[in-house]
C-alpha cells in the first residue's frame, strides 16, 4: 500500500480492473458493510453507491470511480487498517466521501430508493 498515492486510489481503471473489483465489491460489501456502520456516518450515501456502482446504467467512468472506493472499503488493510475501531475508518471515511463528491449527480434517486430497502432490511433485489 506505501506504493500507492492516496490520490490513485479513486482511479477508474481499466475494463478487467474494474471488474475485478466489481466481483470483490458484489462478494464482501455486505458482511464489511455490517462490521462498519456503525462507524460510517453515511450509511445511505454507501449504499446508493453500492447499488449506483453496480448499475449497468451509470457512466463507465463513474462506475469506474465508485468501484476504486467501495473495493477500498472492504480491503481488510488499507492506510489505517479497520481494526482500529473508530481511527481504522476515518481513511474509508476520506476515500468514499472524495468519490462521493466527484459522482454525487450520477447517484439517483432509484439508488437511494434500492438504498432505503437494503437498510429497513427489505429484501434486495439482486438487479435494478
Amino acid at each position: 500500500m506505501n506504493d500507492i498515492k492516496f490520490g490513485e486510489i479513486l482511479l477508474p481503471g481499466d475494463d478487467d480492473t474494474q471488474g475485478s473489483r466489481e466481483k470483490t465489491v458484489r462478494k464482501k460489501f455486505w458482511p464489511a458493510f455490517r462490521k462498519a456502520v456503525r462507524h460510517i456516518p453515511f450509511a445511505r450515501d454507501l449504499v446508493a453507491a453500492f447499488y449506483c456502482a453496480l448499475d449497468p446504467q451509470t457512466p463507465l467512468r463513474v462506475r469506474g470511480i465508485l468501484l476504486a472506493a467501495l473495493a477500498y472499503f472492504i480491503m481488510p488493510f488499507d492506510m489505517i487498517p479497520d481494526f482500529f475501531a473508530v481511527i481504522g475508518y476515518t481513511d474509508d471515511v476520506a476515500v468514499l466521501a472524495a468519490a462521493f463528491a466527484m459522482v454525487s449527480g450520477n447517484i439517483r434517486p432509484q439508488h437511494y430508493e434500492a438504498a432505503d430497502r437494503a437498510l429497513a432490511d427489505e429484501p434486495i433485489a439482486a438487479d435494478m
